[in-house]
């Protein structure tokens, strides 16, 4: 009798047909370490899959379409795919935004975010996915993030990028600067406070150090120059200090990034998408991790688009998808030990 598994399962959605995701998901899998840690099922077309192994080096690996995660083998050399057969080759056309590969994107994501409610699988691991082409095909959803909150029914779902030496969580991601100025109010600041905390632990960090960054240069300067600090962030820090959690001051956002490398801090709280996703962009490009968390399940991606320019040219990095996968991991196995 075989053992009875005990790695957990991850969907991998294979993100826009006519992008890099399907290269990135080849790459990665052909790393046998992967396979001892976990079991990697690609939600997806097989077709584009065996597409994008023609332009890599060596041996392509045998690639199985399956109906049911219960089928796959999940061994090191097979992939196994649960193929929607969505996404004709000839109609997503490589490095180029189309309504098909929009929506095939979109419908792979649902079915593995309905894997997961179901708890057919331990977690989802998204590539990326083209909004132009999203929208396109009519999915009007900002990302990801957006797209997975409405499916599962979550309200207070926050976005958190994960770096080897810094982690940021967002209080606003895909919305105008203007809109996102409004968005810093105190109910939603001490909400994101609270999401970091939780990230941290289903991260491994018992205790964690929360940085919480100003909105306006120098954090105010005593509202100098603006007054958010004051009316919105100080108050949602106090509520949070009352509530137990190791909460900094709001600290100026041009150096409170550089304290958390240095291990002042284990994550900080962003007011809005550029303040958090530029020091994460320019540390860790090739190696960071999205994550949504508020959530009912696991969710990471990579950090980075679809890059239509290099797609199909085999130059591709898998780095960002090995880090996405290893953080599924890890989250899936603190879901389950609590």
């Amino acid at each position: 009798m075989p053992e009875p598994p005990t790695r957990p399962m991850l969907a991998i959605t294979m993100g826009d047909p006519a992008g890099i995701g399907p290269e990135v998901i080849l790459k990665a899998l052909g790393h046998a370490s992967v396979y001892e840690r976990c079991r990697p099922l690609v939600v997806g077309d097989a077709r584009i899959l065996r597409r994008a192994a023609t332009w890599l080096p060596g041996a392509a690996p045998e690639i199985v379409a399956v109906a049911v995660p219960g089928e796959g083998r999940y061994t090191a050399g097979r992939i196994d795919v649960l193929d929607l057969a969505n996404a004709d080759p000839v109609e997503c056309p490589v490095g180029e935004i189309g309504a098909v590969a929009g929506h095939a994107a979109v419908e792979a994501v649902f079915r593995a975010c309905d894997l997961a409610t179901a708890g057919m699988v331990d977690g989802v691991v998204t590539a990326p996915l083209n909004k132009a082409a999203m929208n396109l095909a009519g999915h009007a959803f900002a990302g990801h993030t957006e797209l997975l909150a409405e499916r599962t029914g979550a309200g207070k779902v926050s976005m958190l990028l994960v770096g080897p030496n810094l982690r940021v969580v967002h209080v606003s991601t895909h919305v105008s600067l203007a809109e996102a100025i409004r968005r810093v109010t105190s109910e939603r600041v001490g909400e994101v406070i609270q999401i970091a905390a939780d990230a941290c632990r289903a991260l491994g960090i018992d205790h964690p150090r929360i940085a919480v960054a100003g909105l306006n240069p120098h954090a105010g300067e005593g509202g100098l120059f603006g007054r958010e600090e004051i009316e919105a962030i100080v108050p949602a820090i106090e509520a949070a200090r009352a509530g137990g959690l190791d909460v900094s001051d709001p600290q100026p956002p041009d150096t409170v990034f550089l304290r958390a490398t240095r291990g002042v801090y284990d994550i900080v709280v962003a007011m809005y998408h550029d303040q958090g996703h530029i020091p994460m962009k320019v540390l860790a490009f090739d190696s960071g991790v999205n994550v949504s968390v508020g959530l009912p399940i696991v969710r990471t991606s990579v950090d980075h688009g679809t890059a239509f320019d290099i797609a199909g040219t085999g130059v591709a990095s898998e780095e960002s998808m090995l880090a996405a996968i290893d953080v599924a991991i890890r989250m899936a196995g603190a879901t389950a030990t609590r």
